[in-house]
């Protein structure tokens, strides 16, 4: 191990959280760990969603719950702010993450069978390709409904009627749907190489761990994709 030498000549060791950054298997902690952080909002951000079913009136009002959430440890909406935060340090920490460990493998990746290095490189595409579509999305649906500034209503306190009104334009559909599926692929590839990365690698579990990875795939992209789907057919309007 490299050892730094301090401004007095003597030698410092590494820190431990600094061994653990460098080495590849920190990295894949470090994606797994953050990958776990998003899914886990992803299946609540659905789960609220789902709520627009329930008409304008139920929706608004858990849009204002968010608001509120903490009180009165937390003001106004510093809860939706430290979950901002929160998971907008897991998305850089994952796409460098991903990033360097794309490097390092395509810097050492050694030749192997051709069928083996043709399903790698299907999974390793649909994920880098996946990761550059929903880090593209993030920016959009931030604009589109959190800024409001391309949103086609964009008021300030009617999130039902936002949502209604972007997605009766095809274009937000076609936007929303891509990266859904694109989502669905990502958490498809992505849960089995997290659990495997955080010591679930019991070959009797693999069975299990991959039908719940397309399980989980499945469910988010349908939970996600009904909305548009529904504004367009006129059943949420």
């Amino acid at each position: 191990m490299a050892l730094a030498t301090r401004a007095d000549g003597t030698d410092r060791r590494p820190s431990t959280l600094s061994t653990l950054w460098r080495s590849t298997v920190g990295k894949k902690a470090v994606m797994a760990v953050t990958g776990a952080v998003m899914l886990s909002f992803l299946i609540a951000h659905m789960v609220g969603n789902l709520k627009i079913f329930f008409g304008p009136g139920d929706f608004d009002d858990y849009a204002a719950w968010l608001r509120t959430i903490g009180k009165p440890v937390l003001h106004g909406a510093w809860f939706l702010w430290i979950m901002r935060a929160g998971l907008a340090a897991s998305v850089v920490l994952h796409a460098v993450t991903a990033y360097q460990l794309s490097r390092r493998d395509r810097a050492a990746r050694p030749v192997g069978y051709v069928h083996r290095r043709q399903r790698t490189s299907y999974a390793t595409r649909t994920m880098r390709w996946g990761g550059v579509i929903l880090g593209l999305f993030i920016v959009w649906h931030l604009l589109d409904l959190t800024a409001l500034t391309v949103n086609p209503r964009g008021q300030e306190g009617h999130p039902y009627e936002n949502i209604v009104a972007d997605f009766r334009n095809w274009y937000a559909d076609v936007i929303y749907i891509v990266a859904m599926l694109a989502l669905g692929l990502h958490v498809r590839h992505g849960f089995l190489s997290a659990t495997r990365t955080l010591g679930s690698d019991n070959p009797r579990h693999e069975r299990v761990l991959r039908f719940t990875g397309e399980a989980l795939a499945l469910l988010l992209t349908a939970g996600f994709v009904v909305v548009p789907v529904s504004v367009m057919t006129g059943l949420v309007s």
